[in-house]
């Protein structure tokens, strides 16, 4: 256990006790542990291999390079679409994770030889992006915009692109496009 890491647990108002199982599990598997991105991340030869992290409606975690699993059990979830590589399997209740636990090890134990052979997912290239309208309005009406956004690197634009484009009305695509216009005019990614 890393004591660096131990805040993440010992904070968690949710899931404490399936966040510490899951850790127990974790390594017992002889996985170095690191904090990342603000989450437990379990490394193999300082190569990520999988994360803990809580969400308001499940805890998970998350295989890195999940994609590359076989998944016999067919168990792991696709967050979202554009996520290309990771994989969750997801809990509610710490019963959950006891129940699969020797399956979890299997996974992590895939999940190292996966990285031991030095596998590499093939990510898809979207080079083209589609704005949702309210954020191309914005565009074509600002032509220093157009040239801010342009400058942006690529995983930036995407980053903007997906958060412009994920609500469902109109006007909180909007207002998430006013929100960013002058952070994008200062050059700076939707994280920055």
């Amino acid at each position: 256990m890393n004591p660096k890491v131990d805040f993440y647990f010992n904070n968690a108002k949710k899931w404490q006790n399936e966040l510490n199982k899951l850790r127990l599990i974790i390594l017992d598997c002889s996985l170095s542990e690191e904090l990342k991105w603000g989450v437990p991340c379990y490394t193999f030869q300082q190569k990520n291999i999988v994360i803990i992290h809580a969400f308001k409606e499940y805890c998970a975690i998350l295989f890195v390079k999940g994609a590359l699993l076989k998944d016999a059990k067919r168990i792991l979830i696709q967050q979202t679409e554009n996520v290309q590589a990771g994989r969750q399997i997801r809990f509610t209740h710490v019963g959950e994770i006891v129940e699969i636990e020797p399956m979890l090890k299997t996974y992590i134990y895939e999940a190292i030889e996966v990285e031991k052979a030095g596998l590499k997912v093939d990510f898809k290239k979207n080079t083209e992006l589609l704005f949702p309208e309210e954020f191309q309005q914005k565009l074509d009406e600002s032509p220093a915009l157009k040239t801010a956004f342009n400058t942006l690197t690529p995983g930036r634009q995407r980053a903007y692109n997906l958060y412009f484009s994920s609500p469902k009305q109109s006007k909180t695509r909007i207002l998430r496009v006013e929100k960013c216009l002058q952070q994008i005019l200062n050059g700076k990614g939707l994280n920055d």
